[in-house]
């Protein structure tokens, strides 16, 4: 027996049907007439119409406008008149006395506003001055 001479058991597959007409008569499997019996008749699902109007949110999620650093609580100087002269000056110590509240759990950053009077000698540490606060905490004797 030669490869030439060998049979298959199946016919042939026939080919493949496509949709331009053909063997199926009439309208060829379209349905009736109309924009559904056309060529290149792709018409948009109403929903995807309404989703695609909506605004695409990018960014970090929904707050888009809160700061990456939480930002300053302010203190201002005549509420540390309640403080003991020559006491140190925290945002720990500043927790502790009252004047600032914990902020989601952490102790928050603070910043030193130059309203009002300072009337005590003050020891600061890690905590930021405005300009006019730093004036007068240096002026205190």
């Amino acid at each position: 027996m030669q490869m030439n001479e060998i049979k298959r058991d199946s016919p042939n597959r026939s080919s493949r049907q496509v949709g331009r007409g053909g063997k199926r008569g009439k309208t060829s499997g379209r349905g009736g007439k109309g924009q559904t019996a056309r060529a290149g008749n792709k018409r948009r699902p109403a929903m995807r119409d309404i989703i695609k109007k909506l605004p695409k949110l990018r960014g970090r999620g929904i707050n888009v406008n809160k700061a990456f650093r939480q930002n300053f609580i302010p203190v201002n100087l005549v509420d540390l008149n309640i403080l003991e002269d020559g006491a140190l000056v925290t945002p720990q110590s500043l927790v502790a006395a009252g004047l600032v509240d914990m902020r989601f759990g952490r102790i928050p950053r603070v910043k030193i506003l130059g309203t009002g009077k300072l009337e005590k000698k003050l020891k600061f540490e890690g905590v930021e001055f405005s300009a006019s606060a730093k004036e007068a905490v240096e002026s205190v004797k």
